[in-house]
């Protein structure tokens, strides 16, 4: 039995939220779309999926919010043979597409929600390995202050707010959500600076604080079946 990582690597491009897919260079699946990843070899697992990563994308894992989220065994998982996969979730803010490399011909940014309605179209179980780690980026945004790793390092309550609702998939109030974020103790820092790179009048910049859990959450109701739902941060109905 061999032992493998694979990486979902999520990040909010073009105001959409969007994975890092490789085209596989070898068979099996050869052509096909997958999520970055490889055996693990004599080393750490979390030293094989930076390896991996900076291989067939050329990222740096240091640079990433990176966790492990699940490990995926099915006998019938990989036709070479007994394959287990330990998942990692990556996360990070906008970047240009990263070059490709390792046993991957090219790596391109491929919205979330494409891939999701196409479950043959990524290699191996690749679908329920993204599937999975979308729900898990979405669970985390609730209680932990994790949103700001898809953020650069100053950035604007708007511009926060957009990774929620790209992330969630539907509006925030904003007047709800500023006050809930600035209040959040040691969630956000002002750096006294403003900004009018998004139009309009200059806005206050803000960098994460050394808070890991944000109390109280930002709850999101959904449907177990649909996803779909609303956050207790819209406003008042019409």
């Amino acid at each position: 039995m061999a032992v493998a990582v694979d990486l979902a690597i999520l990040t909010v491009r073009d105001k959409q939220l969007q994975v890092l897919t490789v085209e596989r260079g070898t068979p099996p699946f050869q052509g096909a779309c997958a999520l970055p990843g490889g055996y693990v070899e004599d080393e750490d697992l979390s030293a094989a999926a930076a390896r991996e990563l900076q291989e067939e994308t050329g990222l740096d894992a240091d640079k990433l919010h990176i966790e492990q989220f699940g490990a995926y065994g099915a006998p019938d998982r990989d036709p070479r043979g007994r394959v287990v996969s330990i998942a990692y979730l990556a996360l990070m803010p906008d970047l240009p597409l990263p070059s490709a490399g390792g046993d991957a011909r090219s790596a391109h940014w491929i919205p979330v929600g494409k891939l999701l309605a196409e479950p043959e179209r990524l290699a191996f179980d690749h679908h329920q390995i993204l599937t999975d780690a979308v729900e898990r980026a979405r669970a985390k945004l609730e209680d932990t202050t994790l949103a700001p790793a898809f953020c650069p390092d100053e950035f604007t309550v708007a511009e926060l707010r957009e990774v929620y609702e790209t992330v969630w998939g539907h509006a925030l109030h904003p007047g709800n959500f500023r006050r809930k974020v600035t209040g959040a103790e040691d969630f956000l820092i002002p750096t006294g600076e403003r900004t009018i790179r998004s139009g309009g009048r200059a806005a206050a910049l803000y960098r994460r604080g050394p808070a890991e859990r944000l109390i109280p959450a930002i709850l999101r109701h959904h449907s177990a079946r649909s996803g779909a739902g609303r956050s207790q941060l819209r406003g008042p109905a019409r």
